[in-house]
């Protein structure tokens, strides 16, 4: 069962990774976005961490609900709004359980995806975050392995497609070629899932 104390393992552990990556996001940004998604995201997760320390809720679904609202506040452009609503709706999912299986935040999750979707406007294959998060969610009832293979996999393939949301449509045909840096970031969140399960 995940605890509270897993949650907030999974936001450090994703902390950690956007730090590691945050040039490798900003340059996947450079030809198609604002080049800001890994200084933006890297500001928002830091104050996640910060705040979760300050503050330690003690269900899993208040981590998130705490998560979702720091990076809203925190992050500019379209992420603070969408992986906010992410955590958030997945927060208000879990509702007051002290412990979850994975079972029931893979459900959780995917209403957190739905919210997503709703707000952006996104759906698979348009070249958002919704190509790492969508099959991440399909494979989490197996495993977090699964889920973080599924997630990668999904981010790769954004690389092919032309860009129908967000910053990137603007460009057309010349958004072709060029990995997703939402689906990328989406994809190192569930990949640091697995790294909390491990601790």
């Amino acid at each position: 069962m995940l605890d509270a104390d897993f949650f907030r393992r999974w936001m450090t552990a994703t902390a950690a990774s956007v730090d590691r990556e945050a040039e490798r996001l900003t340059a996947l940004d450079s030809p198609i976005g604002d080049a800001d998604h890994g200084s933006n995201l890297q500001r928002g997760f830091r104050d996640v961490v910060t705040a979760l320390e300050k503050n330690a809720p003690d269900t899993p679904g208040a981590v998130l609900t705490l998560a979702g609202r720091r990076l809203i506040s925190t992050v500019g452009g379209a992420s603070g709004p969408l992986y906010g609503t992410l955590l958030r709706r997945t927060g208000k999912a879990l509702a007051d359980a002290s412990e979850v299986g994975r079972e029931q935040l893979a459900e959780a999750l995917r209403e957190g995806v739905d919210a997503v979707q709703t707000l952006g406007g996104a759906a698979p294959g348009d070249k958002t975050m919704i190509d790492a998060l969508v099959p991440a969610v399909d494979a989490l009832g197996e495993s977090f392995a699964a889920a973080r293979t599924a997630a990668e996999e999904g981010a790769e393939a954004t690389t092919p497609l032309q860009a129908r949301k967000g910053r990137a449509s603007y460009l057309g045909e010349r958004s072709i070629g060029h990995q997703d840096p939402g689906a990328t970031s989406a994809a190192l969140l569930v990949a640091a899932l697995e790294e909390a399960a491990d601790e």
